[in-house]
């Protein structure tokens, strides 16, 4: 039997997704391209915010309606546990599946299915802890989130933050190395809460220095999602004592002003915040930062709003994501007073994201001249190289657009001669050996 899969939201849908394959593929299923083609069709959903669930809502929708008698469409993830009564309304839909229920899909097919594949009796190795993309993959550590930020609904949607056992993500990193991959991304609601949850004070930097204990010729190991707050003076040496670590951070911080980041509920010492910047560029002086902001929330004033634009300017975050204000029922934020317009907060948004791509021009011209690694992504027929650096990472930052010999799934040097706004613009330096 053939399988349909969509996946939708954030990177760690995306190794749901690849364990469910794994799971069906065991079971004897195959993954198919074409929609007509198969017996089965899954929506991996993503329930975060209003926009994510209308996009999945939409793909649901789309697949209900090209459904044909004898197939079978099944609503997964975020949104079939929170959400799952709007996606039971869609005529069509036969099952739900949410997110922390994943490993079920093969026997829950033998439920909808006459002569279903049997379901295999246990998890296929890896399965649920990682998710291949080319010569790059996701490898998630933990489950859930223990956080209590006002706005969010992931604690609801997937319960307290769960670290995976050290061993199994040593194994599936070599194990992912093994398969070809050349950069790991370390993934989870919160990278640097990892081991906290059972007695660990630090151990995210001993959960890093094992993979490279593990994979010592891992080209690059990338750090997703970490919180300013659990951000060690250790794991900042660690980062400085190992080249293959990426020179790039994301933290999100949400906010820059005190009485902002108290309403959501999160650290509001903004001070401490600039001190840990200014200590990550000291001691990593390639380093690049990448942030997110929420505008327009609840009770922002545009005297706070001003003081996230001061901040911005002064500490020059080469790479920020700006989402205005969404309203989620049964959250603390739902409650606040004082709504923020949602015109308001489109206005504000664009000002950040306008402040913000003055700060990437003036880092993409610095690159001129250099030569930097890039990992090859694509190679179009008329020859054009497709790839990212060290400094970025998939789907969210830019891209490196160059001439010159290369294959996909290699590193390569690139000479860059120019920059836009996002991407930079190369050549591939044809004389090194590689």
């Amino acid at each position: 039997m053939n399988v349909y899969l969509v996946t939708l939201g954030c990177p760690k849908n995306e190794v749901d997704s690849a364990g469910m394959v794994a799971l069906l593929r065991q079971a004897g299923y195959a993954l198919v391209e074409e929609l007509e083609e198969a017996q089965v069709l899954i929506v991996n959903t993503c329930g975060f915010i209003a926009p994510a669930r209308e996009e999945s809502l939409q793909a649901v929708q789309e697949l209900a309606r090209r459904k044909r008698p004898g197939q079978v469409l099944v609503a997964a993830g975020c949104m079939a546990g929170r959400y799952g009564a709007s996606l039971r309304a869609i005529p069509g839909v036969d099952a739900l599946l949410p997110t922390e229920q994943w490993g079920e899909i093969a026997a829950l097919l033998t439920r909808l299915l006459p002569g279903a594949l049997r379901p295999p009796e246990v998890l296929p190795p890896g399965a649920g802890l990682s998710a291949v993309s080319g010569a790059s993959a996701y490898l998630k550590i933990a489950e859930g989130c223990s956080a209590h930020c006002a706005f969010c609904t992931i604690p609801q949607i997937k319960g307290p933050y769960r670290s995976f056992p050290r061993e199994a993500l040593l194994r599936e990193a070599r194990a992912l190395w093994e398969q070809g991959v050349k950069e790991i991304i370390l993934v989870a609601q919160d990278t640097t809460f990892y081991g906290r949850d059972r007695g660990e004070t630090d151990g995210l930097p001993d959960l890093v220095e094992g993979i490279l204990r593990a994979v010592p010729d891992l080209p690059w190991l990338r750090l997703m999602y970490t919180f300013p707050g659990h951000i060690s003076s250790r794991l900042i040496e660690v980062m400085a004592a190992y080249p293959q670590i990426c020179p790039y951070l994301d933290i999100p911080l949400q906010h820059a002003h005190p009485a902002v980041l108290r309403r959501m509920g999160r650290p509001d010492h903004i001070e401490e915040v600039r001190a840990l910047l200014h200590r990550l560029r000291e001691r990593l002086p390639e380093i690049v930062l990448r942030s997110t902001f929420i505008v327009g929330y609840p009770g922002e004033t545009e005297e706070e709003f001003q003081a996230l634009c001061a901040f911005l300017r002064e500490e020059a975050l080469e790479r920020v994501g700006v989402f205005p204000y969404y309203r989620e029922e049964g959250t603390p934020a739902a409650r606040l007073p004082n709504p923020v317009p949602p015109e308001v907060a489109g206005r504000r948004r664009d000002i950040l994201l306008r402040l913000q791509q003055k700060i990437a021009r003036r880092w993409g011209r610095r690159q001129v001249g250099k030569r930097v690694e890039v990992l090859v992504e694509g190679v179009g027929e008329d020859g054009l190289v497709v790839g990212r650096t060290r400094w970025d990472a998939p789907q969210v930052d830019g891209l490196v657009l160059a001439r010159g010999p290369a294959r996909v799934g290699e590193i390569v040097p690139v000479r860059i001669t120019a920059a836009s706004t996002y991407d930079l613009w190369g050549e591939v330096d044809e004389a090194v050996d590689r």
